[in-house]
């Protein structure tokens, strides 16, 4: 079971790590490009980020984790495996569009200070989870 014992006491960490993290942890990111199974990697960026990764929800994602309190940030593990859910052009466009109308956010490509709550931050990410595709789920054949 000591095996696993990383995995079970994940923990998110604000910034990025090394494979896994002092604590045992990355950031949600990282995590992410773990859970859906592509080799770790830092992500500093979104542009990192693999193409099947929608870059307006993982920008909000790493404001979030970010800015948060360490408390806080684990209320993001749920989300670590819907990232995964880039579509068109189109509804990206739809999804920042969402995101900077809810959280007033000039650019949430910038490293800038997180401009609002944490909690209304989570329900704007659960609102712009919900336009276009969302993530497979785990285990799906």
């Amino acid at each position: 079971m000591s095996d696993f014992d990383h995995i079970l006491n994940w923990k998110l960490l604000r910034g990025s790590h090394k494979f896994p993290g002092p604590d045992g942890g990355t950031c949600i990111n990282e995590a992410a490009v773990v859970a859906c199974g592509f080799p770790y990697q830092r992500v500093g960026s979104v542009k990192a980020m693999p193409d099947c990764f929608s870059r307006p929800i993982c920008a909000l994602a790493m404001q979030l984790n970010d800015n948060a309190t360490d408390t806080q940030r684990q209320r993001l593990m749920p989300f670590v495996t819907r990232l995964a859910c880039a579509d068109t052009a189109g509804v990206e466009r739809q999804r920042e569009r969402y995101i900077d109308a809810y959280l007033n956010s000039d650019n949430l490509f910038s490293p800038a200070p997180c401009p609002f709550d944490f909690q209304d931050g989570l329900s704007v990410l659960e609102g712009a989870l919900a336009i276009g595709r969302q993530a497979d789920p785990l285990g799906a054949v």
